[in-house]
């Protein structure tokens, strides 16, 4: 009989920590809208968990992967919707040097860092610090403190997202960092996976995609950056001008999963453009970073939203983002954030209805 009522105190802390968060906060959904074009977002890793908006024939589709409800993100390994930090991306041996001192950080992925560690920024509770869902200007705001520490890295650091609405089909996305006492790596990226024909229409390879990036940075067998920076000349990686996804992806060992330089030197720049004819829908991205990761979703297998099972390449990805290994490649440009000077890392998607792509 004891072991029943242990058991079943066990199932009761087991609940009401899912229902409240790994740190005691309150897990909640939060929308933001305008006429027929409305985004979800949970505090939990701020993510957006759905973005719905009509195809060419006015049919309304969520064309983000992810979850029913927010308690399912708490066992995610996909990063689905993510704001991810305090560094995303890589972290070679899981350590770098920081104005003389050796800094060593929490391997996740082999001997590398990823998206910030075990307990990155997606694993976290986020504050909602504000909240419009409709009216002229939709938009919801949290933050985030990062401590002294956390994960390996130096200094406290208050972080704050920004999801807002704007006309027409526009969501901006406002991602800043405040270093409160010491020097410390700074690279927060948005990691939603997108599929422009609805989150359960199948794979992305008949997308055309265009990517306003003439080099890349190469990495290793365990995906970290060599230092180099290559054209993409006459290789698969070339997207200068829009062609689909599939035309030359078996010409790689699962797909793309790789940092582009962006070309732009304008602070607003140009990233990419995704059209899906089926649909009609057009996203165009723009971001400040002088980077972004192109990921076809290449090794997915998860069960999502309404039961469907998702599968490799049912989605893009690009995360806009400093580059991977910025720390420990004095090449590439600079990611430290010091005390006194802010990071501010700002993204807009516009979405669109074409037939046809003129420069197709």
């Amino acid at each position: 009989m004891p072991s029943k009522i242990s058991l079943l105190i066990c199932l009761f802390i087991l609940h009401l920590w899912a229902a409240t968060g790994v740190t005691g906060k309150n897990i909640g959904v939060y929308e933001i809208k305008k006429g027929d074009f409305s985004v979800k977002v949970t505090n939990y890793g701020a993510r957006i968990i759905s973005v719905f908006l009509p195809d060419k024939n006015g049919k309304i589709d969520d064309i983000v992967l992810g979850y029913d409800t927010a308690k399912e993100y708490l066992n995610d390994t996909t990063s689905f919707g993510a704001l991810l930090g305090r560094v995303a991306n890589r972290i070679g041996g899981a350590q770098f040097t920081l104005n003389g001192t050796l800094y060593k950080l929490i391997a996740n992925d082999g001997a590398n860092t990823l998206h910030g560690g075990v307990k990155g920024f997606s694993r976290v509770v986020w504050n909602v610090n504000k909240h419009q869902q409709d009216g002229p200007h939709p938009h919801i705001t949290l933050t985030y403190h990062s401590a002294d520490g956390e994960e390996g890295f130096p200094g406290d650091l208050l972080v704050s997202v920004t999801y807002a609405l704007k006309d027409p089909y526009k969501l901006s996305v406002v991602m800043k960092a405040k270093s409160l006492n010491k020097a410390t790596p700074v690279n927060l990226a948005q990691h939603s996976y997108w599929n422009l024909g609805g989150h359960n229409s199948g794979d992305i390879l008949s997308n055309v995609v265009q990517i306003f990036a003439s080099h890349i940075t190469p990495v290793d067998n365990n995906l970290i950056p060599t230092g180099e920076i290559s054209p993409v000349k006459n290789t698969p990686y070339d997207f200068l001008k829009p062609r689909e996804v599939g035309c030359q992806i078996n010409e790689l060992q699962s797909g793309y999963d790789i940092n582009y330089a962006l070309d732009s030197t304008e602070k607003m720049k140009p990233v990419a453009i995704v059209h899906h004819e089926k649909s009609g829908r057009v996203m165009d991205v723009q971001a400040t970073a002088p980077g972004v990761q192109f990921y076809t979703a290449n090794s997915l297998i998860q069960k999502g939203k309404g039961g469907y099972v998702y599968q490799p390449h049912a989605a893009l990805c690009f995360e806009t983002q400093g580059f991977p290994d910025a720390v420990n490649h004095p090449n590439f440009p600079l990611t430290i954030v010091t005390p006194g000077k802010a990071y501010i890392h700002k993204m807009l998607y516009t979405f669109s209805i074409m037939k046809y792509w003129n420069s197709y």
